[in-house]
């Protein structure tokens, strides 16, 4: 019996998807991911379904606004949040049709914390990433605006065991100190590893479900994942540099969402066939040196990074190599 909350030789996508039909997206992941399938984020319907927009709408008591392009923390909620929450809705109602029925691991995304205080303004200017109180505040209210929407997708698909996946492409630049100020002619504070650490785990240990950190950014912060208490680490194998953190993550227990196909084609090729994908992390796997028999329980197949870009025709072909290359590590 796998100690992980996904079967042997499992695939899945990272969240978001072309088009702004979420119907269509919806049917997709369900059909061309049945090992894992996701609740599909479609960026291209504007703000609110943007990555920091749907993050920012659970968060709770601290509402945001449009200013000037950008999300900022507003004294009360108006009509970008209501749009935010409209486009949240739609979307679970369709995931509580279509998945109706469905028993198995369910995968819902939002933007973690350190992404999120990188990325919101504070009233009076300037990122909420300056104000350490104000990183904890933000941190307390996503957990808890999580906590609830874990449990409104458990109502909703009551045979599902839910999984959480917090976004966090900002966190190494904020761990190094490289989060741009406003000005651009200087950059906020470096965060240590504990405090990014400890401020993780406040979501992890808030929502009770299995969290996979996703960092789609170089030098992804292994330890500090490990040390969140989170279940797993998706990331882009095509941007791992040094294998020996990756080893000790895995001596620790820590889950794979490795990023083994391209989430948008070169000129002219096809879409990567699930052998190669397949034969891509096996091959990593060998180098690493751990027991074959390991493989298709603690890594899940994924694209490197969100398919927003992507043409729908090499989405589908995609996501159904990704699916076969599960099937092929799985059978070795």
């Amino acid at each position: 019996m796998s100690d992980f909350p996904w079967g042997p030789g499992t695939a899945t996508g990272i969240g978001s998807l072309p088009g702004t039909d979420i119907a269509e997206a919806q049917r997709i992941v369900l059909g061309e991911l049945p090992g894992l399938p996701h609740l599909p984020e479609l960026p291209a319907r504007g703000p609110g379904a943007d990555m920091i927009g749907r993050a920012a709408g659970f968060l709770v008591e601290l509402p945001v606004q449009l200013y000037a392009g950008r999300w900022q923390i507003s004294s009360k909620p108006g009509k970008d949040l209501r749009r935010t929450a409209d486009l949240l809705e739609r979307d679970l109602d369709q995931l509580t049709e279509q998945a109706d029925g469905y028993t198995g691991p369910l995968k819902i995304q939002a933007a973690g914390p350190w992404t999120l205080a990188a990325s919101l303004d504070l009233p009076i200017g300037g990122r909420m990433l300056r104000d350490p109180g104000a990183v904890r505040d933000l941190t307390d209210s996503l957990a808890e605006g999580l906590r609830r929407h874990v449990a409104d997708v458990r109502k909703r698909v009551p045979g599902a065991t839910v999984l959480l996946q917090l976004d966090e492409p900002s966190l190494p630049a904020v761990l190094a100190g490289r989060v741009p100020t406003e000005s651009g002619l200087s950059a906020y504070r470096e965060v240590d590893g504990p405090d990014a650490a400890s401020r993780l785990r406040t979501v992890v240990e808030a929502v009770g479900v299995p969290v996979i950190v996703h960092c789609c950014a170089p030098e992804v912060p292994l330890p500090v994942i490990r040390d969140a208490g989170a279940a797993a680490v998706a990331f882009d194998l095509s941007l791992l540099k040094e294998l020996d953190p990756l080893g000790e993550a895995i001596e620790a227990g820590l889950g794979l969402f490795a990023g083994a196909a391209p989430t948008v084609p070169a000129a002219g090729a096809r879409p990567p066939e699930s052998k190669q994908i397949a034969e891509r992390v096996s091959t990593l796997w060998r180098r690493l040196g751990f027991p074959a028999a390991r493989l298709p329980e603690q890594v899940v197949i994924t694209p490197a990074c969100g398919l927003a870009g992507a043409p729908p025709a090499y989405v589908r072909a995609l996501l159904k190599a990704c699916t076969e290359a599960g099937r092929r590590i799985a059978e070795v």
